[in-house]
């Protein structure tokens, strides 16, 4: 389905960004698994796509940063000729009630998860309009539709990807490239995993199918729009949260 397709995954290491990381290289994608914290987490990742038959490189950027997303670009190019798949994953959460929030704390999550986007989407949509192609698949959240409490920075930064997917979608459709979003609801993680009981089983009775998600229900979701049966969409939110959000 991808085979001869380059795909970087932000925030590949670990969790949802790795499932999405090991299914793109199932299909035959080349996958770079971007990374920021843990080098061994990435490489771990590397190892199970090339055990499972397929084929990636990690690669350390800090997408928070534009000149360090501006330098990934020019290295991913200048390496593989071209990048045909993108997915923003990378994200941070910094929960607390708002008025106990602090500006720094706000900002953290919206320099990853909001700006983070706009720095990969900048710096390799050039190289997409000059190759007349691309997928580009932002991974943003439930709490960007619904809002939470104790997550006001992470539902704006959330909110914030899915206004920015539209506006990319409308400036780069007419080049052939399609830019769309997932929203995922409750997903076992090492992240929920870590989250109180009683805060759990909260989450789960807001969800009508009656079970948290798993990372493959989100990763499945991607490739569809990673592939060529999505060609004719664009601009849209794809929510995988077992009905959280209608």
């Amino acid at each position: 389905m991808l085979t001869g397709k380059n795909a970087l995954v932000t925030g590949a290491s670990r969790g949802i960004g790795k499932e999405i990381a090991k299914t793109l290289a199932a299909h035959g994608a080349f996958v770079v698994v971007n990374y920021n914290g843990s080098k061994e987490a990435a490489e771990e990742t590397v190892a199970e796509i090339k055990e499972a038959g397929g084929d990636a490189v990690a690669y350390c950027c800090n997408v928070s940063d534009d000149k360090a997303c501006g330098q990934m670009a020019q290295d991913l190019i200048k390496a593989y000729q071209h990048i045909d798949i993108l997915v923003n994953n990378a994200g941070i959460t910094r929960d607390g009630l708002l008025m106990r929030m602090s500006e720094e704390d706000f900002d953290a999550v919206l320099d990853t998860n909001l700006k983070g986007t706009f720095h990969t989407l900048r710096h390799f949509s050039r190289y997409f309009l000059k190759q007349r192609a691309g997928k580009i698949i932002n991974i943003s959240s439930v709490s960007g539709i619904l809002g939470n409490a104790g997550q006001a920075n992470y539902s704006a930064s959330k909110a914030g990807v899915i206004g920015l997917t539209k506006s990319a979608a409308r400036e780069l459709a007419g080049r052939g490239i399609n830019v769309n979003a997932v929203a995922p609801g409750y997903i076992t993680t090492d992240m929920t995993d870590a989250m109180p009981e009683a805060a759990r089983e909260s989450l789960l009775a807001k969800i009508p199918l009656g079970r948290a998600g798993r990372t493959g229900d989100v990763a499945k979701a991607v490739l569809f729009l990673a592939s060529p049966d999505s060609d004719y969409i664009t601009g849209q939110v794809l929510s995988v949260d077992g009905g959280m959000a209608i």
